[in-house]
């Protein structure tokens, strides 16, 4: 089952955080100032439209259109250009990133999905994971963004305005969420056949809990405890898994897909495809692009004991 439904509609105008705030107040302003724009102008169209019926022009009148035009058309659209330019140099100033962080993450958009990494001075302890990215309430965090392919956009609308992921350039960017929740972000530029399904879910908690979940996800993968995933795991990390994907602790280390070292863990799959449910993992292996058309997820063609162990292992990494 697809979550296409199910995921809801964020919305810039409901901010969560101080580097939305000042978007979305500028957002009302630019609504209200286009909202009397289009109903001057239409009461001028309508008013125009009437006396055009009950009076002829003359060259008596040209005068009076020449000044219309000078004020309708250079005047007063250069003082809203203005204050629209002044509004939107104090709304940058304010959504601009802060002096320190508490946490940088690396943004790395493919197509269709999200790579996150939790940079650390040492190596060893650089968290990985895809399309959920974890933050601290009340904490701002610094994001490197960057495109391993095409232009993609970074949005989590509630959070922040977008940023563009360009390839073979850093954008760098930042959230910040006042209150615990989950948010969804997407890719605001049309990326190609899955652009739509880009998703990418924002858990953000308190800060303890959020120091909790990152030093789990830098733990190694865990170890099977049922013979079952233990089965599986001889498939995924010996198969045609290990070459697209990494398995921390093991000898699957793949780089062209997401990393699954603590899969079970996350709330969805395929970037907001499937739900990350026994059903929607066996599901999303069996037959990915009947769920997502296009992505780079192959079918590996697993026998139907061979799907099930799999399951059973990836279920354990959590």
């Amino acid at each position: 089952m697809t979550l296409q439904h199910a995921i809801p509609m964020p919305g810039m105008l409901h901010p969560a955080g101080p580097a939305a705030s000042p978007l979305a107040s500028l957002g009302w302003v630019l609504l209200a100032i286009s909202v009397v724009v289009v109903l001057v102008v239409s009461a001028l169209v309508l008013t125009a439209a009437l006396r055009a019926g009950r009076e002829s022009t003359g060259v008596r009148r040209s005068g009076r259109g020449l000044s219309w035009i000078v004020v309708g058309g250079l005047v007063v659209p250069t003082v809203i250009l203005t204050i629209v330019f002044v509004l939107t140099v104090r709304t940058l100033g304010a959504a601009s990133p802060p002096a320190r962080s508490a946490a940088t993450i690396q943004v790395v958009g493919h197509r269709w999905w999200w790579e996150v990494r939790y940079l650390d001075s040492l190596p060893a302890d650089i968290a990985v994971t895809a399309n959920e990215l974890h933050l601290p309430v009340g904490q701002p965090v610094r994001l490197e963004l960057s495109s391993a392919d095409v232009i993609h956009s970074f949005w989590v609308p509630e959070l922040a305005g977008k940023t563009d992921l360009i390839p073979g350039q850093h954008n760098v960017a930042w959230l910040e969420a006042d209150h615990p929740g989950v948010y969804w972000g997407t890719c605001g530029e049309y990326c190609g056949l899955e652009h739509a399904r880009m998703q990418l879910t924002v858990v953000a908690e308190p800060p303890a809990a959020f120091r909790r979940w990152l030093d789990r996800q830098r733990q190694a993968a865990a170890a099977p405890s049922s013979a079952a995933a233990l089965a599986g795991q001889g498939l995924v990390t010996e198969g045609a898994c290990a070459l697209c994907h990494t398995v921390r602790g093991t000898t699957a280390g793949g780089r062209l897909g997401p990393d699954l070292t603590h899969v079970g863990s996350r709330r969805l799959l395929a970037a907001g495809a499937v739900a990350n449910s026994r059903g929607g993992l066996t599901a999303w292996i069996a037959d990915p692009q009947g769920l997502k058309p296009g992505s780079a997820m192959p079918a590996v063609g697993l026998s139907g004991p061979e799907l099930q162990a799999v399951v059973a292992y990836l279920e354990t990494l959590r």
